[in-house]
């Protein structure tokens, strides 16, 4: 019998710790990096992990390490780390990566506008990289409660063979090779979930929430599909999916974060409260995108232009209900 090599997972916080939760559910053995020695000493000797969920017992098959290599020397290594510091965690071993990389994070590269896939496969050129995104809560995934996530990788025949090493009675896993669209989708929605939390601290009502929203979908869609996705990827798990659990819920600190903007927050006091909102990253990047790409999205350059001081909350919706009415379909 073949026994698979351990899952490396770089990043013990909330959603790396419900990732190594999934992958040991699915059989793997599993080594959990965080460069935090109290957290991987928590991890080893109690089975818990302090800073994000400290009631509750990991499985036994995790491991824990402060040793980055321990993790990179693996075969197939889940990249856990918020978008924005994914290349530093690269750069720690320049030129070297893991046979796979898989990126979990959702965003694109402030600095360069680059997807994150992008940045990973320019400082590991040898490393297969793919990306795992979709609907789902680390609390919820990490309790074991039923989630359907995508793997996106270009040889289909190793999505397959890592969806089938990932799932689980309570994870299922689906592969695609289209990765720009799993990649846009779970950026871009976290820019509307935003802009659906602005909605919701306003106090306008569900209405306005649901027209937002579909309004915003179409504009993930044009840039999506501007940019090389296929309209399938955008209306599946990554895209429609994780754009319904994100902009549905307070939960969501992309949605909590916009929520605070709309009671009158700034954007700097909503940040303080906690939690990395990868939108309030992302928003400026996915404007300029659809502008390189001539994609007209008037909700997400509002959140933009909020974010960026040169735009109220009143001022932009106010410019919303007045654009010009067109035909159902266009964005």
């Amino acid at each position: 019998m073949t026994v698979s090599p351990p899952i490396g997972i770089v990043g013990a916080g909330a959603w790396g710790t419900a990732l190594a939760q999934a992958a040991s559910r699915a059989g793997n053995e599993v080594v959990l990096w965080d460069r935090d020695p109290q957290v991987v000493e928590a991890i080893r000797e109690h089975r818990c992990s302090p800073r994000a969920f400290p009631d509750l017992v990991l499985e036994e098959g995790i491991d824990a390490t402060t040793e980055l290599d321990a993790v990179l020397d693996l075969d197939t290594t889940l990249l856990v780390v918020p978008a924005q510091a994914l290349r530093e965690v690269c750069r720690r071993r320049a030129g070297r990566g893991p046979g796979v990389a898989v990126v979990c994070a959702k965003g694109f590269e402030r600095d360069t506008d680059r997807r994150l896939s992008e940045v990973v496969e320019a400082e590991w050129p040898d490393a297969v990289v793919a990306c795992l995104s979709g609907p789902s809560f680390a609390a919820e995934v990490a309790k074991g409660l039923p989630t359907a996530l995508t793997l996106a990788v270009a040889d289909a025949e190793l999505g397959r063979a890592l969806s089938l090493r990932l799932s689980s009675p309570t994870l299922r896993v689906y592969w695609t090779d289209d990765r720009t669209g799993v990649e846009i989708g779970g950026a871009v929605k976290n820019v509307l979930a935003i802009a659906a939390g602005l909605v919701t601290g306003k106090g306008l009502g569900e209405n306005a929430r649901a027209a937002l929203l579909s309004r915003g979908l179409a504009e993930l869609a044009g840039l999506g599909q501007a940019m090389g996705a296929r309209p399938e990827t955008l209306m599946g798990l990554s895209g429609l999916g994780d754009l319904m659990l994100t902009a549905m819920s307070p939960t969501s600190r992309n949605t909590a974060f916009g929520m605070a903007l709309g009671r009158g927050q700034t954007p700097e006091a909503a940040l303080a409260e906690g939690g990395v909102v990868e939108g309030y990253w992302t928003a400026a990047v996915v404007d300029r995108l659809a502008e390189r790409h001539g994609v007209s999205t008037p909700v997400v350059h509002a959140v933009a232009e909020i974010l960026a001081g040169a735009l109220t909350v009143e001022g932009a919706l106010d410019s919303l209900m007045r654009r010009p009415l067109k035909a159902e379909g266009m964005p």
